[in-house]
């Protein structure tokens, strides 16, 4: 992949706009309602590709059909400094977590969990603190979603058959 800064013009980004409403629309048809060939259509996504604009595809998916029923956001806290690096590895460790990412403010990290329940989500969280240096956690639960079309209402992957296995043994 190149490293260098992207290029792209106002087709590029009719052709972005075009995926990120459906990655599954055809280069035939993207070509027609913005004027250009499917051949060309798809020179342009290779190159997008190429050069990291378009990092992937994916299908979104209700996670309740997949078993999610519990969503939280949890703010973690540690114990000195917590090399980024280290944060990774640990969130990597834990299939519920669906996202992470290092902050400004109070917390050092904040995650978003999905759980099948709420014996479930605990477990987790009580995973998550058994980390020997994190001091704490704070949690947001997740009553219902304002925007039901933003992304974080759907999953981008499905729910590791494992954690979905693990949660059923209770």
């Amino acid at each position: 992949m190149n490293n260098k800064p992207a290029m792209f013009d106002e087709l590029d980004r009719k052709i972005i706009t075009a995926l990120m409403a459906n990655a599954r629309t055809s280069f035939a048809e993207i070509g027609t309602a913005i004027g250009l060939s499917a051949t060309a259509v798809k020179r342009r996504v290779d190159r997008l590709r190429e050069t990291g604009v378009i990092t992937g595809f994916t299908a979104t998916v209700k996670p309740t059909a997949l078993g999610w029923r519990t969503e939280a956001y949890v703010e973690v806290y540690c114990e000195g400094a917590a090399p980024p690096r280290r944060l990774a590895e640990v969130v990597r460790n834990h299939p519920e977590i669906t996202a992470a990412m290092t902050v400004t403010g109070g917390a050092d990290a904040l995650l978003h969990v999905r759980a099948t329940d709420v014996d479930h989500f605990e477990e987790v969280l009580e995973r998550i603190r058994t980390e020997p240096f994190i001091r704490k956690t704070i949690s947001y639960m997740v009553l219902s979603h304002l925007l039901p079309e933003a992304p974080e209402a759907g999953a981008t992957h499905a729910a590791p058959q494992d954690a979905l296995d693990a949660s059923n043994l209770r």
